[in-house]
Order: structure tokens, then sequence, then C-alpha cells
């Protein structure tokens, strides 16, 4: 069995942002204010190896900021430790940053430093929402710098947000078929969360900005991972990772700590709807690894079909390897 990709992640909060996003509190959402130098990269790669990761599947990762928009000469005080432990056997080097910082003379500085893989924020693929959420770039210029990546080589992910301000579920839903037909390798998906001292909290609070419920939020990315999945593209990551910092910072927005897992019931769900007859009581059979998917956050799915007068069963079938198929 294969060993799990794994990233080793160093925070670089904010330093190398033009802009200041309508969502954006770096801080909250990393929980970090340090500023890493390259000492700090050669002591969570030294304790990595301390620790017995699996290097050989471990990219060494630079989240948090732009970091291809960080001055030059900090950049490279960052990437040069990084690459000499690539050569002791990590797996390469993945940073995020955004599209209209993306250029021949900066992929070629990451290529030569051993980066693997570039992630882009690109949010929305509509102009207006782009504009109204102050990012600073066109959907062009996703485009453009998705194509650059690729062209050299990079592994190419893209992220984005639902549920911002000025968008809507179709908007969303068209970003996504748009970003699919940029055939990234993975993309990550994050429901806007409404934080304090930003502009979208500002907006929040004065009544003229009303994100999406998480029921709808949730249908609608349960169609999302249908979507990158049938085109071959890994849903990396689903949501803000759950901590303190963003639920005691959150003023309201889509958040759920295991929001993932409440997506993947509804999948299930759907998938159980499209197998029943005109029957009240069915008996499934799952792969093991998909139970708790099938059954839903809580039992919700055992619940959901309660409420529509449906008695359901669902049990692990270790023989199994399709998701789920109905036995009576």
């Amino acid at each position: 069995m294969a060993s799990k990709h794994a990233n080793l992640s160093i925070f670089v909060p904010h330093i190398g942002c033009p802009h200041k996003c309508s969502f954006c509190n770096q801080n909250t959402i990393t929980g970090q204010t340090f500023i890493p130098h390259a000492q700090d990269v050669r002591d969570t790669c030294d304790k990595a190896i301390a620790d017995g990761v699996d290097i050989e599947n471990t990219e060494i990762a630079f989240f948090g900021g732009s970091f291809t928009a960080v001055p030059l000469n900090y950049m490279l005080e960052l990437l040069e430790p990084a690459k000499r432990y690539v050569t002791r056997g990590f797996k390469g080097i993945r940073v995020s940053t955004r599209p209209d910082a993306i250029s021949h003379d900066i992929l070629l500085v990451l290529y030569r430093h051993g980066v693997t893989t570039i992630e882009l924020g690109a949010q929305s693929m509509f102009d207006d929402v782009l504009e109204l959420n102050e990012r600073g770039h066109t959907a062009q210029d996703i485009v453009n710098a998705s194509k650059l990546i690729k062209d050299y080589g990079f592994n190419l992910g893209l992220q984005m947000m639902l549920g911002l301000y000025g968008s809507t579920p179709e908007k969303d839903y068209e970003t996504a078929l748009r970003i699919a037909d940029l055939e990234p390798k993975e993309v990550r998906i994050y429901p806007t969360v409404v934080l304090k001292d930003t502009k979208l909290g500002q907006l929040y609070q004065e009544g003229k900005y009303k994100t999406y419920e998480l029921s709808e939020a949730v249908e609608l990315s349960a169609k999302l991972l249908d979507l990158f999945e049938s085109r071959g593209i890994n849903v990396i990551k689903f949501g803000l990772h759950s901590s303190t910092d963003v639920e005691e910072s959150m003023l309201g927005g889509i958040y759920h700590p295991a929001f993932r897992e409440l997506c993947e019931a509804v999948r299930a769900r759907n998938t159980m709807e499209k197998l029943m007859g005109d029957g009240t009581a069915y008996i499934f059979t799952v792969r093991p690894d998909y139970l708790s998917k099938a059954l839903g956050h809580k039992k919700s799915n055992i619940e959901y079909f309660r409420s529509k007068g449906i008695e359901v069963t669902i049990k692990a079938e270790p023989s199994q390897t399709e998701n789920i198929l109905t036995k009576e």
C-alpha cells in the first residue's frame, strides 16, 4: 500500500500579500504571527527527520502568505535550506501564492530550488466577485498563471472559496467548472468564514453581506466533490482547519469542524436515494472505510431517511470494493 502524501508546514503569514482581501485575517486563519527564517526551516526539517516522518512522501510546504510576492532575498533565505533537505530525501517543496505573483523569472527561481508544487489562491473565476473582495487580480490572471505553472512542469493546485461577497451558488459551481477546465492536480475548497477585523466582517455586521446557510453550503459542496473527482482532481482540503482561533474570531459564515464529513455524508445519502425504489426498508453494505461516511455525521443519514418513513441499515462488508451496494 502506497504511503500517504504529507506536508511539513512552515507558515509565512501575510508578508508577501500586496492586498488585504475582504475576508482575510491571516493571523487568525493560521494561528501564526511568527515570521520564520532559515534556521527555523532547518529546525523544522531536522525535527521531522528525528520524529521518523516519511520524508520521501513529504513536501516542505510554505503556507500562509503569498510566497512568491515576498522580497527575493527573503524567499531565497527560506528556499536554500529547504532545497538542501530535498537533496536529503524530502519529496519536494510546496508554496502557495497569488495568480498575479507568477512570472517566468519567479518560476525559474522556484524550479532551481526544488519546488515541486505551486498552489494558487484563485477563490473565484468571476471578475466582479474578485473586485468586490479586493483580490487585486482578474480571472484571466488565474488562467495565465495556471498555464505557465504547468508549462514549467510544476504540480498545480488551485484554491476556491464558497459564498464570497457578491457570489452565488450558481457562480460558485461555475467557478468550480472553470477551475476543473484548468486541469489542476488538486484543489482546496474553503467555505467563507466571516472573521473579526476584516472588511467582510464589517459588511456582515452592517447587514450588507449574508452568506449561505450551512445546509446549503454542504449540498453545494457535495456536488463540487462529485465534479472534481469525476475529472480526476483530488480535493485535498475542505474548509478551514478546526481551531480555537477561528472559532473565537468568527462572526458568522460557513463553518463546521467536521465540514468535509458533512459533505461526504450527503454524497452517500444521494447515492443511496438513487438506489432506492418504492420500499420502506433497505439494507446497504459498504466498504469498511466508507462506513462512517455512509452513516453520516452522528448517524445523520439514518435519521434523514427515518424522517421520511424509511428504515435504513448500513453494514460494513470487508469483501466489498464498491462504496455502496443495496442488498434488499
